[in-house]
């Protein structure tokens, strides 16, 4: 006798049950992950089981899909389109195998297996090998009719293709979205400031139930037939397998993943051999599919009240599941990006237990409505990072709070910013931030920056592990005791790597802007800079209105500029580093230079006759002008060697002063003489 406690809890996961069915097979929005649905369903069926006096005949046990749309005309399943009994483990497997082999009196059993399509199952009728309608499966017994949009879908043949097609032939598969599509998609559907898809077999199912056909048209549907639910006027093989092969051969879309196996070792590597091709398929599945091959045998086998008995759906791990968001958490990047991470009660989700999740920055949480102490879904395909894709808000408490980005890091507490142009919030500790640090110490010592040989990310890494390096100042500390002690590092080793430091010492005030790893400045704004100012102290002294005078610096890069320098840590790393004798040879600003080459733009052509480009190049820069890679109105001059190219036409067809080396080089001796004048 069930107790009331019982009774309730049948009552209410029927209603809840109930709840998702209608929002997953009618409204195509569903709220929860499958995996959610199937344990609440799989509670349901076991607390039947045992007080099967309570099972009613409107029970979701007792259903086969969903309830058919009344905006869609009703059809009616001359053969029900039944759904399939699960099996989650390898022993679920075994006694599906077990059964069937008891059924059929047969000691191995030759199955047919198949991918578990993640769409939405349609029925096909074909007339006289013209497709006459199609319909949803409905509840299993009645759909609807969706013919116009089917015929939108360019996989689904309209004739089939055979000399003396069945009277009347169902043809049944799965609607859904291949993986790049529904990618596509949802990126249209962001740039209209649209609701995005929660997954592709959600947007398959919306896309299919439109009641303008135009509008599935453009969806990009794709289609697999999966099986025959009826022949009239025609003779089928006698298996599943040749019945599928013959689909093929009459243009039906089949899967090519689809393979005969005998025996339960058959089915399990089956499964195995899928789940590890699952990522790289183009289209979503759960699980895969096995049927008895013979279909005399699949009927002497028979049914159940709502499934197949000769058939079952072998489940991959959920790679999506519904769990409670604890809180969030911020993470600081190598680069100083801010990303906000879910923490979460455990929950297994594609065969791990997670626990964390991002929520990749501030604008995602927003969009998505997510509160910390929701109940989400969360989703993790192959080595993909979970994410929270969706909230339950049926199941939001009332305690649900906000989520509100910090101000300073949560690392080292410098200022954090955002952009205008960027939806990632950072830290402006590029220098000090210990998070920042090892990518702060391998930019600063690479080539086009200090160019201190011999310092890779590997001893990068053991350097900061081993707390001997905090920022870039610490460098000009080491010594070779220190160094030695280090795996790997020979004496002679440490010994060349303290030459490069010191050679390192003497550089440019480019080099060392660039080295400083300032957002948006890189190796062409960092000269752009140093000829402009001159002086370091000039620049960190600038504001916005000021850096904006230089040439290609515009808003976003004069304000990273003027935030970096904002940031007491960074000023502090600079001072150790003047203090530690890091240098450089000062230039006169172009802002107070004087002459024909301050401030002009050159472009080089051709082949100089005495001249190397470079060479060319410092002497422009060292006057205060620019070298660009390209012909523009903006170019002042271009410098024309032998054999010049398409940079050459386009400066006549612009009308650009034209300079052979040796008007060049007069060009540069009146700069150089006004300058010292």
């Amino acid at each position: 006798m069930a107790s009331v406690a019982i009774k309730e809890r049948i009552s209410a996961l029927r209603e809840q049950l109930e709840y998702h069915n209608y929002r997953y097979y009618v409204l195509d929005a569903p709220e929860v992950s499958d995996a959610e649905y199937d344990r609440l369903f799989r509670e349901l069926q076991a607390l039947e089981q045992q007080y099967p006096e309570l099972i009613i005949p409107v029970s979701p046990t007792q259903r086969i899909g969903g309830t058919a749309l009344t905006e869609f005309t009703q059809v009616t399943h001359t053969t029900p389109m039944l759904s399939l009994n699960n099996a989650f483990s390898d022993d679920e497997v075994v006694a599906f195998d077990r059964r069937v082999r008891e059924a059929s009196d047969l000691p191995t059993i030759e199955y047919a297996v198949e991918p578990k399509f993640d769409g939405l199952a349609i029925s096909l009728v074909y007339e006289n090998g013209q497709l006459v309608s199609g319909a949803t499966r409905g509840d299993g017994y009645v759909g609807e009719d969706v013919t116009a949009n089917l015929r939108t879908i360019r996989a689904i043949p309209l004739s089939l293709t055979l000399a003396n097609p069945p009277a009347r032939m169902e043809i049944r598969g799965e609607v859904l979205m291949l993986k790049s599509d529904f990618a596509a998609l949802n990126r249209s559907q962001r740039e209209q400031g649209l609701k995005e898809f929660a997954n592709p077999r959600n947007a398959a199912a919306g896309s299919l139930r439109q009641l303008d056909s135009r509008i599935t048209a453009t969806r990009g549907l794709h289609f697999f037939a999966y099986g025959v639910g009826q022949c009239e006027g025609g003779v089928l093989p006698a298996t599943h397998g040749e019945v599928m092969n013959q689909l093929m051969v009459w243009h039906m879309p089949v899967a090519q993943e689809r393979a005969v196996v005998q025996g339960v070792d058959g089915l399990l590597a089956y499964y195995r051999q899928m789940g590890a091709a699952r990522d790289s398929l183009a289209f979503d599945i759960d699980g895969v599919v096995y049927k008895v091959n013979d279909l005399a045998l699949q009927q002497r086998i028979g049914y159940v009240a709502r499934a197949p008995r000769f058939a079952i759906a072998h489940k991959f791990p959920a790679q999506e599941a519904t769990t409670q968001l604890l809180d969030i958490d911020v993470q600081v990047g190598r680069t100083g990006a801010l990303t906000p991470v879910a923490r979460l009660a455990p929950v297994a989700v594609g065969g791990v237990t997670v626990t964390n999740a991002t929520l990749h920055n501030e604008d995602e949480i927003r969009r998505k409505g997510v509160l910390i102490g929701d109940w989400v879904n969360v989703r993790r395909a192959g080595d993909v990072i979970p994410e929270v894709v969706s909230v339950v808000t049926s199941r939001r408490p009332q305690d649900a709070r906000e989520f509100v980005m910090p101000v300073v890091c949560p690392v080292c507490g410098s200022h954090v910013v955002r952009l205008p142009d960027e939806a990632v919030a950072r830290c402006t500790g590029g220098l000090f931030c210990p998070a920042q640090r090892k990518q702060a110490l391998w930019h600063f010592a690479s080539r086009r920056a200090l160019d201190i040989d011999g310092l890779g990310e590997k001893l990068i890494e053991q350097l900061v592990d081993a707390g001997l390096v905090n920022n870039p100042a610490d460098l000009y500390r080491l010594g070779l005791l220190s160094l030695v002690n280090l795996e790997r590092m020979a004496e002679k080793s440490a010994s060349n790597l303290l030459a490069a430091i010191e050679h390192s010492k003497h550089t440019t005030l480019a080099r060392f802007i660039y080295a400083l790893g300032i957002r948006h400045v890189g190796e062409q704004t960092a000269k752009d800079l140093a000829r402009y100012f001159g002086k370091l102290e000039t620049m960190m002294a600038a504001d916005e209105t000021q850096l904006q005078q230089v040439p290609e610096v515009g808003e976003v890069v004069a304000k990273s500029i003027v935030q970096f320098f904002a940031e007491p840590h960074n000023l502090t790393v600079i001072s150790l580093l003047r203090a530690a004798g890091v240098c450089w040879d000062e230039t006169v600003p172009v802002s107070v230079k004087h002459g024909s080459i301050a401030g002009k733009v050159f472009v080089i052509t051709g082949a100089l006759p005495h001249i190397r480009r470079d060479e060319a190049t410092a002497k422009i820069e060292a006057l205060g002008g620019k070298v660009s890679g390209s012909v523009s109105k903006k170019t002042d001059f271009v410098l024309v060697g032998a054999e010049p190219g398409s940079k050459f036409i386009k400066a006549q067809e612009l009308g650009i002063t034209l300079l052979d080396e040796d008007q060049f080089i007069n060009l540069i001796s009146e700069s150089n003489g006004e300058r010292d004048g």
